[in-house]
């Protein structure tokens, strides 16, 4: 696999990607138009970076455009992508249309995890999960990003938490804080979907 490099296009987004996690996107500016089009033609990768009204964060995900899914006649586009590598962003750099960043890669810690800790972890995501989609996760045994990131894309957190998850670098602190954060959530869950079933049954509505 060749070396990623060290210069980017950059996305900044209201959304917080993780490894492995996918990311359909409608492609509509003409600067990135123009940057989806450049990934596509040479096969690269593009950071997505969390952004707000005050600024974007330092530390995103870059993506993998997996397959276009239509083009439109006047260039707009709707584009699936997958979360590859982490990266910090170094420099931002303002050269072109488009926004391009300097960045590290940073590399996912690799220490073994307690596995009475895994089991825990994973009866109570299992729970969650079952309450949010009405199933079992079913893990792809072939997946290759740390479980915590897997577990992250699909739990209702807030988009601070996200990030601060994809800033952490030892899978034991981001795994300590998916259990401490889902024994809060697991309530939440489990009263909104009541609340729900109940007001499908009386005929009514609930946003």
């Amino acid at each position: 696999m060749n070396a990623r490099p060290n210069r980017i296009p950059l996305f900044p987004l209201d959304v917080v990607l993780f490894p492995g996690a996918a990311l359909p996107l409608h492609i509509f500016e003409p600067r990135y138009k123009k940057m989806i089009g450049l990934c596509l033609a040479r096969s690269l990768e593009f950071g997505v970076i969390y952004a707000t009204d005050t600024g974007i964060s330092s530390v995103g995900c870059t993506a993998d455009v997996l397959q276009k899914l239509k083009q439109y006649d006047d260039g707009r586009m709707d584009i699936l992508t997958q979360g590859r590598a982490i990266f910090e962003m170094n420099e931002l750099l303002d050269e072109k249309e488009y926004q391009e960043a300097v960045v590290e890669y940073l590399p996912e810690d690799a220490s073994a995890q307690n596995e009475s800790e895994e089991k825990q972890l994973m009866d109570l995501f299992q729970q969650c999960h079952s309450a949010l989609f009405g199933h079992a996760w079913i893990a792809d045994a072939s997946a290759t990003p740390p479980l915590s990131y897997r577990m992250a894309a699909l739990l209702p957190l807030a988009l601070k938490e996200k990030q601060g998850l994809l800033e952490m670098r030892e899978e034991s602190r981001r795994r300590n804080f998916l259990f401490n954060r889902m024994t809060q959530l697991l309530p939440q869950i489990v009263h909104r979907q009541r609340v729900r079933k109940s007001a499908a049954g009386n005929g009514h509505g609930i946003n």
